[in-house]
């Protein structure tokens, strides 16, 4: 797939690819309530990001069928958003073991990509009249308190 992620195992790889996915969901989610403005926002965000060369190509191929992928994970985890946060957090945390066996720049600008959708999706929903602000329940988990900041 690409180099940075070769030594890694397929499940390791598969979390990787699933985590902007989770991401959405979660942050989309905090509130109970995912709406399509959120959804929309998601996929727009996967399109058209703009993520650093060491992601470039991952993110292309991430956001094929993104709304697809999204609909298939959203369907598998529970409808109301506390057990559905908890599991999402579980499995992003898997992510800190993951992240410091592949190539630093990449995890960092991958660590760094995951942030930004969390204050992208946040900000979709737009809080009091549409200004972009961040609900309380999405900043619960808007700066992704599970996953650790690999350059550190």
């Amino acid at each position: 797939m690409f180099k940075e992620l070769e030594k890694l195992p397929g499940s390791e790889v598969e979390l990787l690819a699933k985590a902007p996915l989770l991401v959405c969901i979660l942050i989309a989610g905090a509130d109970d309530e995912i709406d399509n403005k959120e959804i929309k926002g998601a996929i727009e965000l996967a399109k058209k990001s703009k993520t650093k060369a060491s992601i470039a190509e991952f993110y292309r191929l991430v956001s094929e069928d993104f709304e697809d992928k999204l609909k298939i994970i959203l369907q598998s985890l529970p409808q109301d958003s506390a057990n559905r946060n908890l599991l999402i957090s579980k499995e992003l945390s898997q992510l800190n073991s993951i992240l410091v066996k592949v190539d630093k720049i990449f995890s960092k600008d991958f660590y760094d990509s995951l942030r930004y959708i969390a204050k992208k999706i946040a900000e979709s929903s737009g809080g009091l009249l549409g200004l972009k602000s961040v609900g309380e329940e999405e900043m619960k988990f808007i700066a992704l308190p599970m996953i650790k900041d690999p350059s550190l």
